[in-house]
């Protein structure tokens, strides 16, 4: 009778562990999809909704050449912007690249960016959620979404979070370019120099154009390089792109890297195929 009710308890106690840790295991996605639900409820029909000319004259002539040439004049400004890619990602210098997919969501009115990641090393499902609101950013990864493989938070992150979402802003959400929290500074017929302010937070980049009005490249020196999120190394970042393609009527690039220029030698940690880019979006929808 005392074994079977013992094994009973055990039982019980297995149940709940199990349980336990099946709950565990979504918090990540839990925490990224409250995010992003919250901000749709912030969204708000826009007064004079269609981006025109006007709006880009106090622009420098290679970003008005840009904004002409993915097509955004004429269309509704930009609130927000969903975003699902596939890919590869090199976790760390010396190691493979390995299948990655992700999907994000961006507000602009108040600069917000909530980033899901899924990949596999070692045959084991890594998940990371980077969050970005309020100008306060934290990157939390986890192994099998249970064991913690970094936690990143503070003011290097909240920096290098608003160099990040400006990023989006200029390859992925081109209209967003007439925010006036950007201070332009024209340097050739081909380059700018842009600096993005949110808060307390304030970064520069450069980007760089081709003769036909692509961004083929955005330069920073504002972020840190991490991969436990205890220790940052201040380091160039770059994200070259190419092969412009259709989304939804407006070009983009549809492929780009992600690069830390290190004075040993270049670390592409990602190769990133754009597949969807749905902007002014009023509903959740999650892909992985």
């Amino acid at each position: 009778m005392e074994k079977r009710y013992l094994i009973s308890v055990i039982l019980i106690l297995g149940i709940f562990l199990v349980a336990g840790l099946f709950y565990k295991s979504k918090e990540l996605k839990k925490a990224y999809q409250g995010d992003v639900q919250q901000g749709l409820q912030q969204i708000r029909p826009l007064d004079n909704s269609i981006l025109t000319v006007d709006d880009t004259r106090d622009l420098p002539l290679p970003v008005q050449k840009y904004l002409a040439y993915t097509g955004v004049i004429g269309k509704e400004k930009v609130q927000n912007v969903r975003i699902v890619c596939e890919g590869k990602f090199r976790p760390d210098p010396k190691k493979g690249l390995v299948p990655m997919v992700s999907e994000q969501y961006n507000y602009f009115d108040k600069p917000s960016r909530f980033y899901y990641i899924k990949l596999k090393m070692f045959g084991i499902p890594v998940v990371g959620v980077h969050s970005y609101k309020d100008a306060t950013a934290s990157m939390r990864i986890k192994i099998a979404s249970l064991f913690k493989v970094a936690d990143a938070k503070g003011e290097i992150m909240n920096k290098a979070e608003t160099v990040t979402i400006f990023n989006d802003m200029c390859l992925l959400a081109p209209a967003s370019l007439i925010d006036k929290r950007i201070k332009w500074e024209t340097i050739d017929p081909l380059t700018v120099k842009a600096t993005f302010t949110n808060n307390e937070n304030t970064i520069s980049a450069h980007l760089y154009f081709n003769e036909k009005g692509e961004i083929v490249n955005f330069v920073s020196d504002d972020r840190c390089l991490t991969t436990t999120g205890e220790e940052f190394r201040q380091a160039r970042w770059s994200t070259p792109v190419r092969d412009y393609k259709d989304f939804n009527g407006v070009k983009l690039a549809s492929y780009g890297e992600a690069v830390w220029n290190l004075p040993e030698g270049d670390y592409c940690y990602g190769q990133i195929n754009i597949k969807e880019v749905v902007p002014n979006f009023y509903s959740f929808k999650q892909q992985y």
